[in-house]
């Protein structure tokens, strides 16, 4: 496999607004938005026997194994539109998922841990729902606005579901916000606007993208 470029990993919990930003960054940057919620959903829905395991997994508010994140998050990064890069949203969870994606030859990521209090996810994640006809996600509506179906919640999205998938969720991430912070890790609060969000990740990463020129600049100015 040939190195990567231009990998981007979005920590943060559940309902942090990653997602959100993830569509805009792939759209802005031409590669694509990888969720880990989305594969796990598809897998589910495929009716398999690890389909099956998953969504049990899921409605407990538990995490997936690490082997078996791994298996599916390397199989979708071994696909053609990944060439150039990819955002990843909701991997790595843990240390050993951050070491298996350090085997897959990519190139150094760059890490933006979104910051949100518990309170503010369960309000927006409690007042989340989705078409089952379309997939689109809503907040605080009751019809599709686009096929009009009524909206469902999701299982994960229950009160008593969510304080247990935060409580997994921080049981791991101080572990990894400690292995990445030495590199590329940057701290972004999520809680003001989509757009102040958004405008914050693009100067970083413009930032970023400027110091590498610097620097091949000059090392060919010493070559």
């Amino acid at each position: 496999m040939q190195e990567h470029a231009g990998i981007v990993i979005l920590l943060g919990p559940p309902g942090a607004g990653k997602g959100t930003q993830s569509a805009r960054l792939s759209a802005t940057l031409g590669i694509p938005a990888i969720s880990t919620g989305e594969i796990l959903r598809a897998e589910c829905q495929s009716g398999s026997h690890l389909g099956r395991e998953v969504e049990a997994v899921l409605a407990r508010g538990d995490l997936v194994d690490d082997q078996t994140m791994n298996e599916l998050v390397s199989r979708r990064l071994r696909e053609a539109d990944c060439v150039r890069g990819c955002i990843l949203d909701g991997y790595p969870r843990t240390v050993a998922q951050a070491r298996y994606l350090d085997t897959l030859n990519f190139a150094v990521p760059r890490i933006f841990d979104f910051i949100v209090s518990a309170r503010d996810v369960i309000s927006r994640l409690g007042g989340r729902r989705y078409c089952p006809e379309c997939g689109q996600t809503f907040n605080k509506s009751q019809f599709c606005t686009k096929d009009s179906t009524p909206l469902l919640q999701r299982e994960d999205d229950k009160p008593a579901v969510i304080r247990e998938r935060l409580r997994v969720y921080r049981r791991n991430m101080d572990k990894l916000v400690r292995f990445y912070r030495s590199r590329d890790y940057h701290r972004i609060h999520a809680t003001r606007t989509p757009d102040m969000v958004f405008e914050e990740l693009l100067r970083v990463l413009d930032h970023g993208r400027a110091a590498s020129n610097s620097m091949l600049t000059r090392s060919r100015a010493y070559a």
